[in-house]
C-alpha cells in the first residue's frame, strides 16, 4: 500500500489537437517507463485503432509514473466536446488538473467546458502554455485570456495562484519562463508536486470506492476501476456493491490492479488516494460504490451533461442485407447498444415502436458516428437516420440544444464563413483578430445547423479552417433550416454499374460510386446538380450491333467518385434517407426504397402542408 502522501493525481485536460496525449508520452519517457532498447511508438496512449486513425483520444485513460520517491497517477482525457462525459468521470479520480493550452489557438470552447468542471469540483490546477515554438505563438496573450477564463468561471483567489509552465511537448521541454528555454519536464514533476495535494485524509475508516470506468481482461473478464476513498483493499476481500436506486448486492474481489507506466500490475493491498483495478464482480456499473460488507455507505454517482443529438439504429433491412455482416438481427443490435449504454455514461439507449429500431441518444455527431464505426469493425450491419437535436419543451414552447461555435478562418474567408452560417441560423457574437492573416469568430447557432457544416467549412476555407463548437443551453425553436441545396442521384433497379450508363448519368451531379458496383433500387449513387431527386438506370449497357457508325465511338472516361466515408455519409443524408453500414461497405439509401412508395409520402407530405396552410 502507498502512503497517501506520496500520491498525486492529476487529470490532463484541454482542448483537442493542444497537445495532451504527446505530452503523457514525454513525461513517461522521462520517468524511465520505457527500457532503453524498447521500440517507442507515438502518442503511445492512444492504444485504440479508430483513436490512432483520427488522431483524437477518443477514451480516457490512466496510467502512472514514479518520480522522487512519489507516484503520480495521470489521467489522459479527450479534447473532443462530443467525448466530455470521459473528461466528466476522469475528473472524479482526480485532486488536481494540468491545463493545457495552445500558446497560438488560446483558451477553446472544451478548455472552458474543462476548466468550469474542474473548478466546480474545487480541483486545484497546473497552467501549461503549450507550443511555444509555433511561429505563430503568442503566450503572453494567451496567459491574459486565461486568467480572464478564470475570472468568467468564477474561479477565487486560491484558484487564481497556479504554476505557470511554457512547454514544447513534442521534443518533451518545460521551462517555468519564456525567456529560459527547458531542456526536460523536471519543471512540470516539480511543479504537480508541490501544488497539487494529495490525497485528502478519508472521513471514514470503512471501504468506499467510486467505480468511474470499466475494462475488460480475456483472463479475469470485466474490471471496474476507480479511486479509493477510504479503507483498505486486498484481494479475496468480501464487498458490498451499492447500486442505483440503494440497491445492494454481496460480492467478492478475486483480483487487485495498479497501474505503473502502461502495464496493470497485481498489487497485495491498496489505500486511500490510489487508483485501482477490480476483477471478480462482473455485473458492475459505472457509478456504482464498491463499499464495507458489513456496514455500507454510498458515494454520490456521477453525473454527466445532457446528451444533444439523436439518430434511429435500425436493423439493415435493404437488399444486400446480410451478404457482408456477421450480426444483422435486431437481438444482435439491442445487446451491442445496451453493452455500449452500460460502458459509456453519457449516452442512452431506448425502445422505439417498432422492434427492430432503437433511439441512441449522446452529445453529438462524431460520438454517435464512432460507436457505429466500432460496431461495424465487430461485424455488425445495421442503418442510421441522420442525427437530430433532442428538444426540450418549457414552459409549453418547445426549445432546442445551442452551440457555441468557434471558427478560426484566414481574412479572406471570414465573408464566406458568415454568409454560409446565415441560412442556419448561426448569429455573429465575437470577432477578434489573431495576426498571422487569421481571425477568430464566435456564433451561437442550433445544434442542427451544424450537422453537414463540417465538410462545406473546409471547402469554402480551402483547408485552412479550424473549427470547434460547445453545447451552450436550449433557446425556442428556430424554425426551419435548410439541410442541403441538392438532390440525391437514385438508382432504380438491382444490378452492377456499368461504365457506359455512368458516363452519361456523371454529367447531371457528382457520382458517389464507380463502375463494376453492386447497386440496388433507392440506393443513392450521386448528388444531383438540382434541388430534385434522379432515378436512374446505372445499369444500362451499349446496345451491340454488327452496323458500324459514322465517325467513331465516343470515348468512356469516368470522372472519379467522391469518397463519401461514414461521417461525410451522416451529415449529407436528409431526414427521409439512411446510411447502411456494413463492416464492407458505407451506402446511403432512401427510406423508401420503391419509387413508388417515395412518390405516394412526398405527395402526401405536400398534402399536409397545404392542409396546415
Amino acid at each position: 500500500m502507498i502512503a497517501r502522501e506520496n500520491i498525486r493525481n492529476v487529470a490532463i485536460v484541454a482542448h483537442v489537437d493542444h497537445g495532451k496525449t504527446t505530452l503523457v508520452d514525454h513525461m513517461l519517457r522521462q520517468a524511465g517507463i520505457f527500457r532503453s532498447n524498447e521500440a517507442l511508438t507515438e502518442r503511445v496512449m492512444d492504444s485504440n485503432d479508430l483513436e490512432r486513425e483520427k488522431g483524437i483520444t477518443i477514451l480516457a485513460k490512466n496510467t502512472a509514473v514514479t518520480y522522487k520517491g512519489k507516484q503520480i497517477n495521470i489521467i489522459d482525457t479527450p479534447g473532443h466536446a462530443d467525448f466530455g462525459g470521459e473528461v466528466e468521470r476522469g475528473l472524479r479520480l482526480v485532486d488536481g488538473v494540468i491545463l493545457l493550452v495552445d500558446a497560438a489557438e488560446g483558451p477553446l470552447p472544451q478548455t472552458r467546458f474543462v476548466l468550469s468542471k474542474a473548478l466546480g469540483m474545487g480541483l486545484k490546477t497546473v497552467l501549461v502554455i503549450n507550443k511555444i515554438d509555433r511561429s505563430d505563438a503568442r503566450a503572453k496573450d494567451i496567459l491574459d485570456q486565461v486568467y480572464s477564463l478564470y475570472i468568467d468561471l468564477g474561479a477565487d483567489e486560491h484558484q487564481l495562484e497556479f504554476p505557470v509552465l511554457y512547454t514544447v511537448a513534442r521534443q518533451g521541454q518545460a521551462s517555468t519562463s519564456l525567456e529560459v528555454p527547458g531542456k526536460t519536464l523536471e519543471p512540470l514533476f516539480e511543479a504537480i508536486l508541490s501544488h497539487i495535494s494529495p490525497p485528502p485524509a478519508p472521513q471514514q475508516e470503512q471501504l468506499q470506492l467510486l467505480v468511474a470506468n470499466l475494462d475488460y481482461d480475456d483472463y479475469v473478464g470485466r474490471l471496474a476501476i476507480g479511486r479509493v476513498q477510504a479503507g483498505r483493499l486486498t484481494p479475496n476481500m468480501p464487498v458490498a456493491v451499492m447500486r442505483e436506486g440503494g440497491k445492494v448486492e454481496q460480492g467478492k474481489i478475486v483480483k487487485l490492479y495498479g497501474i505503473q507506466g502502461l502495464k496493470r500490475t497485481e498489487i497485495a493491498d491498496a489505500g486511500p488516494g490510489e487508483i485501482v483495478s477490480i476483477a471478480g464482480i462482473e455485473a458492475i456499473s459505472i457509478g456504482d460504490t464498491i463499499a464495507d460488507a458489513t456496514t455500507p455507505v454510498a458515494l454520490p454517482r456521477i453525473t454527466v451533461d445532457e446528451p444533444t443529438m439523436m439518430m434511429i439504429f435500425k436493423v439493415n433491412d435493404g437488399p444486400l442485407a446480410g451478404k457482408e455482416g456477421k450480426y444483422v438481427t435486431s437481438r444482435n443490435l439491442r445487446e451491442r447498444l445496451y453493452r455500449e449504454a452500460y460502458r459509456n455514461v453519457s449516452i442512452r439507449v431506448e425502445d422505439t415502436e417498432t422492434p427492430d429500431a432503437f433511439r441512441v441518444v449522446g452529445r453529438g455527431e462524431l460520438q454517435l458516428a464512432v460507436i457505429i464505426e466500432t460496431m461495424r469493425r465487430e461485424g455488425y450491419e445495421l442503418t442510421a437516420s441522420n442525427p437530430e437535436p433532442v428538444t426540450k419543451t418549457i414552459d409549453g414552447v418547445l426549445h432546442e440544444p445551442m452551440e457555441l461555435l468557434f471558427c478560426d478562418v484566414p481574412e479572406n474567408s471570414v465573408g464566406a464563413a458568415t454568409e454560409r452560417l446565415g441560412p442556419r441560423k448561426g448569429r455573429m457574437v465575437d470577432m477578434a483578430q489573431l495576426g498571422g492573416g487569421r481571425t477568430r469568430l464566435q456564433f451561437r447557432i442550433p445544434a442542427r445547423g451544424l450537422i453537414g457544416f463540417r465538410s462545406e467549412f473546409l471547402t469554402i476555407t480551402r483547408g485552412e479552417g479550424i473549427m470547434s463548437s460547445q453545447f451552450d443551453g436550449y433557446e425556442p425553436w428556430f424554425g426551419y433550416i435548410p439541410k442541403r441545396a441538392n438532390g440525391a442521384i437514385v438508382s432504380d433497379r438491382l444490378g452492377e454499374t456499368v461504365p457506359y450508363a455512368l458516363f452519361s448519368i456523371q454529367e447531371r451531379g457528382h457520382l458517389f460510386v464507380g463502375a463494376g458496383v453492386t447497386i440496388y433500387e433507392g440506393m443513392i449513387i450521386g448528388e444531383h446538380v438540382h434541388p430534385s431527386e434522379l432515378n436512374v438506370n446505372a445499369c444500362r449497357e451499349k446496345k451491340l450491333t454488327n452496323i458500324r457508325a459514322a465517325g467513331r465511338d465516343e470515348n468512356v472516361i469516368l470522372t472519379p467518385p467522391r469518397e463519401m466515408g461514414l461521417e461525410k455519409a451522416l451529415e449529407w443524408i436528409a431526414d427521409d434517407e439512411l446510411v447502411e453500414v456494413t463492416p464492407k461497405s458505407v451506402r446511403m439509401r432512401k427510406k423508401a426504397l420503391a419509387s413508388g412508395e417515395r412518390y405516394r409520402a412526398e405527395r402526401d407530405r405536400k398534402r399536409e402542408e397545404r392542409a396546415a396552410e
